[in-house]
């Protein structure tokens, strides 16, 4: 028997181990048994020592008492089990739905060590989501989309378990550039996420939408989207993110060519975030900041958990044969020797 599993072995009665006790008394009852010649004076034993059957006289009743031992130890029943665990994962589908529009250009979102807009401020927070970091333990088992929308809404990617891609894609977003392409038609970037998400079959699904700015385009609007969500079963946690009132925006100076700041005009609509949130029993965050923003996304990650069900069962290997053919032969030994070898005089 191999060594790792000698050191995993169990008993199933593990009190009847105590019947070991007994070798004890049998070895010294067997030593006491009929067998002795009286001599009428010591000079008619042998001068020098006895023979080595009455050296190794002994041996029988040890015999037989190591077969009490190993027959104790096979009624504890001796056995190793093999423990097996079944883990069911239940995911979640989410789809984040991020604004790309020309406002995202604001740097209010940046941090101490590094000046950044506020779409690279979600994309560093979406990865970390997604991938885990800093104070996010990421979303392993859960399928994760992305929608993006400014004028209009495109789906960046589907549905998909390849979060390293998905990453890689929220990344690549960029702001609008073209007058054409910008505006802000968050209910056609909610609908577009909502018809994503129908097609997943996981039992929780939720959209996770951020904006820096108030309704102004598209098709479909954000109460129609909303309620759609709501049809549909999908959760919709609204993020407003930015300050409202002035923000700084890096963009080049027509005189000299180079880049320079500018406070631009910027506002939220919260009116419409919250009543997306509240009418598909979502939540709305506000983020102003770098940190504001990643405290939205912990807050979030907490609130959405994959559902894991753990079960655990063991199966066991029985070896009381080893012990219980050890203790016949034991015995069969200790009996033969008594009998043949170590023949005891009546």
């Amino acid at each position: 028997m191999p060594m790792n599993m000698l050191m995993s072995i169990e008993f199933r009665e593990p009190l009847l181990l105590a019947l070991a006790l007994l070798a004890v008394p049998v070895f010294l009852l067997a030593r006491r048994a009929p067998g002795r010649v009286i001599f009428s004076a010591l000079r008619v034993l042998p001068e020098h020592g006895g023979s080595w059957r009455m050296r190794l006289a002994w041996l029988p009743d040890a015999l037989l008492a190591l077969a009490v031992a190993a027959f104790a130890v096979a009624l504890a029943g001796p056995r190793v089990g093999e423990r097996f665990t079944r883990i069911d994962r239940e995911g979640i589908a989410i789809m984040m739905v991020v604004d790309i529009s020309g406002s995202m250009q604001a740097l209010d979102l940046s941090t101490e060590d590094r000046e950044r807009t506020r779409l690279e401020a979600v994309q560093d927070v979406f990865e970390a989501f997604v991938l885990g970091g800093g104070g996010l333990e990421g979303r392993p088992n859960d399928a994760i989309g992305l929608v993006s929308f400014a004028g209009y809404a495109d789906t960046a990617s589907p549905l998909t378990l390849d979060h390293e891609n998905v990453v890689v894609i929220a990344h690549n977003l960029e702001i609008v550039t073209a007058q054409s392409e910008d505006g802000t038609a968050i209910g056609d970037g909610l609908g577009l996420a909502v018809e994503r998400l129908r097609e997943s079959q996981a039992e929780s699904r939720i959209a996770v939408l951020l904006t820096d700015g108030v309704h102004n385009a598209g098709v479909e609007g954000p109460s129609a989207a909303a309620e759609l969500a709501r049809i549909q079963g999908v959760k919709v946690y609204t993020i407003g993110a930015g300050t409202t009132g002035l923000a700084p925006v890096r963009v080049r100076d027509p005189l000299t060519g180079r880049p320079a700041l500018r406070a631009v005009p910027v506002e939220v609509d919260e009116a419409t975030l919250k009543d997306i949130a509240e009418r598909t029993g979502g939540r709305y965050f506000r983020a102003t900041d770098a940190e504001g923003l990643e405290r939205v996304y912990e807050e979030i990650d907490r609130l959405e958990r994959t559902r894991i069900i753990e079960e655990r069962s063991r199966q066991y290997e029985e070896f009381f044969s080893i012990p219980l053919g050890a203790a016949l032969l034991l015995a069969a030994a200790g009996w033969l020797a008594r009998g043949a070898v170590f023949v005891r005089m009546p």
